[in-house]
């Protein structure tokens, strides 16, 4: 029996559960033995271990103090769609990326974007401000969401025409990058303001209510925040 690949953060993380749909999506997709098939754990202990954040022992793993790292036997990786690139190349046979030069690169392209550009507006930005509001007494600060809510939706509208009328965001099929993105417009889409936010991108709204259908997403999506 292989070993389970363990995935070292926090399940209400953005990236972790990128990194959990990839592996949904692969496990789901191999042909081999049940025996052999990719099984994974999440969250902060390392065997009878539990290590804190920010800890000499998590900046071991990660240099910079962030998670997810991605720990297979010895060997450690951080930054998710580097993560998400082995996983798939080590057990999916390239499931989730593609053979095609050009669509491939779409693929790298759209993941560095969202991982950068994308999350920073969306997640960093916006998301967290609802999440963990930093105003008095614990108030959502609205003047920071009235300020960036313009931004937010600039970026939607790109995905809109991103995605056209394509049943995946960059690729005909589901790849790393539909991965990276799902996990923060699922976010997105419980708000009380959704509405207002998917206004003008009834594709992309109509495309996070497929993906949000998918066997992987049932299993990863479960709207904890705590």
């Amino acid at each position: 029996m292989s070993d389970p690949v363990h995935i070292f953060g926090l399940p209400f993380s953005t990236f972790v559960r990128s990194v959990m749909l990839c592996c949904e999506e692969i496990s789901r997709e191999q042909n081999s033995n049940e025996e052999s098939k990719l099984k994974y754990t999440v969250g902060l202990s390392m065997g009878d271990k539990t290590i804190e954040l920010k800890s000499a022992d998590h900046f071991d793993l990660q240099p910079f103090g962030k998670y997810p790292v991605l720990i297979d036997g010895s060997i450690k990786i951080f930054e998710t769609a580097s993560i998400c690139r082995y996983l798939d190349e080590k057990f999916g046979g390239t499931l989730l990326q593609s053979t095609e030069l050009n669509e491939k690169t779409m693929i790298d392209q759209w993941s560095a974007a969202i991982a950068s550009y994308v999350d920073k507006t969306l997640v960093r930005d916006y998301l967290l401000e609802f999440a963990f509001p930093r105003g008095k007494e614990g108030r959502i600060r609205m003047e920071v969401i009235a300020d960036v809510e313009p931004q937010v939706i600039n970026i939607l509208e790109k995905l809109e025409l991103l995605l056209a009328d394509k049943a995946f965001i960059c690729s005909k099929q589901y790849s790393i990058a539909d991965a990276l993105l799902i996990p923060i417009l699922d976010y997105l889409f419980f708000l009380p303001v959704s509405d207002k936010l998917f206004n003008s991108t009834p594709e992309l709204k109509s495309y996070i209510q497929r993906m949000q259908k998918r066997p992987s997403s049932i299993k990863v999506l479960t709207h904890r925040t705590k």
